[in-house]
């Protein structure tokens, strides 16, 4: 196809505009208002794989799971109404996550908008706190140049999701017009002399701290983050669910700041004198309720440096010493290349905080009958260096997130902004984009009931990710607090389950159940030898709450009048 101008309807502009922007693969659940989209994608199905999914909630996960593995804009289309409602979860997933995505919504007619049509929703209005851009399109001569802006703005700075209504009559309506090209971004790279004063920063420091986030992070970056962290002696961490950003084998590597993180890592990151942060916006969960750093700061026992590809980030929270406005490969590059500092003050404080580490990755001497630690180490042992693991928002993600090892080439796919049911569509996105790599899936039993039905769509695409469905009969995450404030004093939290493996052999999956510690070797084996889409569930016992306590161990605490928020 070439440039010249070509008489072409909306839905043929949407759909050359997708090719032209290099998609490959894109999620949806069809609806009637983008029939003229789907039509035109009938055209170019050699070169875009149109996955159908279950539901809008699972195709918007896998089209943020996708931006998130590639780094490319993942695109996911939906209807009008409930279908955009139900892809929200995954706008905003993509939002507080820093994942470039692009939802397209067919939308109602131009001549009956405004009257409550069928289905009206005013998209402008309902996305505008959760993506970077929202915008209709009302004429077909707008198409290209509204593709191409929405690609770029989804990638620029702080990637992130962008939005964009497509009416329906406007899809059908035809112009002559010449298709637009794609835009080059480029990231922002440090000021030189903000590299010269973040050097001197550091050189004085007596207990550095490097803290990695956010997105926008190639493999390249993260070499260089790791050829200076190593160049220089420090010590790393890994804000939430970003464990994959710093090789966890390297022996400047110390933790994440996740969820019930390690005490010893929270205290050597509230000691350290200088802390560098790179790509995390130092949200609530990562700065564990805004308490790692001083507030407002800058602090004189901490000099905070704060490097962002957004540049109003820094100072959101808390006032940096040193703001840097950069993308992080482009900081990393820079920070590689930088000369070295003499780090001979930190080097014995970098090491203890690695033991630190290494100790809290020792489980407790006796996990039960299903010892959760003891599969992780079996899992460990068995995944390959480039496999992918997705997990689900609740408790029992604590125990892959913190006895497996992630960084170099395996990969960690969760949602920072604490989503559930992301973790199964996350997985046959993975698989769908990675077919040759071991794509592991780990879902609690409500995070499973939320978006399971996509293994279907795994199965009806041959995509063989194993899941793991941690299952210990209720919502684990909210039963713990209400313990912590009301215990003893359990309602809404149990649930009534399935029968999760015979559920995926329902669907054509493989299934199975564990029960013990020593069942699951066996049973991950035969799962990974299968050749198709597999679920081993996990019969886990509800008082393993977390990695570090238990059901009886919280609730008595709080009894006790224990504050273990």
């Amino acid at each position: 196809m070439t440039d010249r101008s070509l008489s072409r309807s909306g839905g043929g502009l949407v759909a050359d505009a997708l090719r032209r922007h290099g998609v490959d693969v894109a999620y949806c659940v069809p609806g009637e208002s983008y029939l003229e989209i789907l039509d035109a994608l009938h055209d170019v199905g050699e070169e875009i794989s149109l996955i159908t999914c279950r539901h809008e909630n699972g195709a918007a996960f896998m089209a943020e799971a996708h931006g998130k593995l590639t780094g490319k804009p993942g695109v996911c289309l939906v209807t009008r109404g409930p279908g955009a409602c139900n892809a929200s979860i995954g706008v905003h997933t993509a939002f507080q996550d820093s994942t470039p995505m692009l939802l397209l919504i067919g939308q109602v007619a131009l001549r009956h908008l405004g009257r409550e049509a069928f289905q009206e929703v005013d998209f402008r209005r309902m996305f505008s706190p959760l993506a970077k851009w929202v915008a209709q399109v009302d004429r077909p001569q707008q198409v290209p140049e509204f593709m191409e802006r929405a690609f770029s703005i989804a990638v620029s700075g702080r990637p992130g999701p962008v939005v964009l209504a497509l009416p329906e009559d406007m899809q059908r309506q035809t112009c002559e017009i010449t298709a637009a090209r794609r835009r080059r971004v480029d990231k922002p790279r440090p000021d030189p002399n903000a590299m010269e004063r973040l050097r001197d920063i550091l050189g004085a420091a007596k207990r550095p701290a490097v803290l990695v986030g956010g997105g926008g992070w190639t493999e390249r970056a993260k070499g260089w983050i790791l050829a200076f962290a190593e160049a220089n002696g420090l010590a790393v961490c890994c804000s939430f669910r970003r464990h994959d950003i710093f090789d966890n084998s390297h022996p400047n590597f110390i933790g994440d700041l996740g969820i019930g993180p390690d005490p010893a890592l929270v205290r050597r990151v509230k000691e350290a004198d200088v802390l560098l942060v790179v790509g995390s916006r130092l949200g609530e969960i990562t700065t564990q309720g805004y308490t790692l750093v001083a507030e407002p700061g800058p602090s004189e026992h901490q000099a905070l440096i704060h490097v962002h590809a957004a540049a109003t980030e820094p100072g959101r929270v808390f006032k940096p010493n040193l703001a840097v406005h950069s993308g992080p490969a482009e900081f990393a590059e820079a920070a590689a290349a930088m000369a070295s500092v003499d780090s001979s003050a930190w080097r014995q404080w970098t090491r203890a905080a690695r033991r630190d580490y290494q100790a809290a990755r020792k489980p407790a001497a006796d996990g039960g009958v299903l010892d959760l630690a003891a599969v992780m180490a079996e899992l460990e042992r068995r995944l390959p260096d480039d496999a992918i693991v997705t997990v689900d928002a609740g408790n029992f993600s604590g125990w892959p997130q913190r006895f497996l090892s992630f960084g170099g080439s395996r990969r960690l796919l969760g949602a920072t902004n604490g989503a559930m049911g992301y973790g199964v569509p996350a997985a046959v996105a993975a698989k769908l984009a990675a077919p040759g790599r071991m794509v592991v899936g780990c879902a609690g039993d409500g995070g499973f009931g939320m978006t399971g039905q996509e293994l279907a769509t795994a199965v009806k695409y041959g995509a063989a990710p194993l899941i793991m469905v941690f299952n210990n009969a209720m919502y684990g995450t909210i039963r713990m607090h209400q313990e912590r404030r009301y215990p003893g004093r359990v309602i809404g939290t149990d649930l009534a389950n399935l029968d999760f493996a015979a559920l995926a052999r329902s669907f054509g999956a493989h299934g199975e159940a564990v029960t013990r510690t020593e069942e699951f070797v066996p049973a991950f084996e035969r799962a990974a030898a299968c050749g198709k889409a597999a679920v081993i569930e996990m019969k886990t016992d509800p008082e393993a709450i977390t990695t570090r306590t238990t059901l009886t161990a919280v609730r008595e605490a709080a009894r006790r009048g224990e504050n273990h928020e």
